[in-house]
């Protein structure tokens, strides 16, 4: 009986957790590909064996795993708002701010990982440090921070929620507020856990036809 209360909240609430759903993916997937940029901006500017640039990049990446992200959320809020950013860009810049120092020790670790001899071969060729590492280096590179990348974009994903706490009305605000009004928490947060499911089950299908696709151009 249990069971059959629960599918039939779930058909009825499905409109509102679609409609959140598509928040939190826009949060997630538009926060990524920013947190892309700037994990590849600090982990250049890591191993750029320049001691300045190395303390910056080490500097940012201290404060975001220094600080709790529902912090940065809120200050990015309270910020960009201020500034009459709207709530959503301010949610996808906080969450892309911290996602992009551990995007940042991916593809820094993945760079390293490329064996040196590759970058002389480049250079003997007559290519530029800058071209050989866009050629040569990078494409390998991005091969294998796939997977912890992969990790990463779902790991964000389930971050994406703290949005809630500034109001923003995404899979687990939906949740929370059909609780609230239903004096029901549990059944929805049992329903929300599947369409939580759902979207990490997308990201990591997504993740694999790419590591497949890959994998067969080598």
């Amino acid at each position: 009986m249990v069971h059959v209360d629960l599918l039939t909240k779930f058909i009825d609430t499905y409109p509102i957790f679609l409609k959140g759903m598509l928040l939190t993916f826009q949060l997630t997937i538009v926060s990524i590909l920013i947190a892309i940029v700037i994990g590849l901006f600090f982990a250049f500017l890591k191993i750029s064996n320049i001691k300045i640039l190395e303390m910056i990049a080490n500097f940012y990446i201290f404060i975001v795993r220094g600080t709790p992200l529902v912090v940065q959320i809120f200050i990015f809020f309270f910020g960009l708002t201020a500034l009459n950013i709207s709530d959503f860009w301010s949610v996808v810049l906080g969450l892309a701010f911290h996602n992009g120092a551990y995007i940042a020790e991916i593809f820094r670790g993945a760079i390293q990982s490329i064996d040196r001899g590759q970058m002389e071969a480049g250079r003997s060729l007559g290519m530029t440090r800058n071209l050989a590492m866009r050629r040569i280096i990078l494409p390998q590179a991005v091969k294998r921070a796939l997977p912890p990348l992969g990790n990463q974009f779902i790991i964000a994903l389930k971050d994406s929620s703290l949005a809630s706490f500034i109001g923003m009305y995404e899979l687990f605000n939906v949740a929370t507020t059909q609780g609230s009004i239903k004096y029901d928490y549990m059944s929805y947060l049992l329903i929300v856990a599947v369409y939580y499911l759902i979207l990490v089950l997308v990201f990591s299908t997504i993740v694999s036809f790419i590591e497949k696709r890959m994998a067969t151009s080598d």
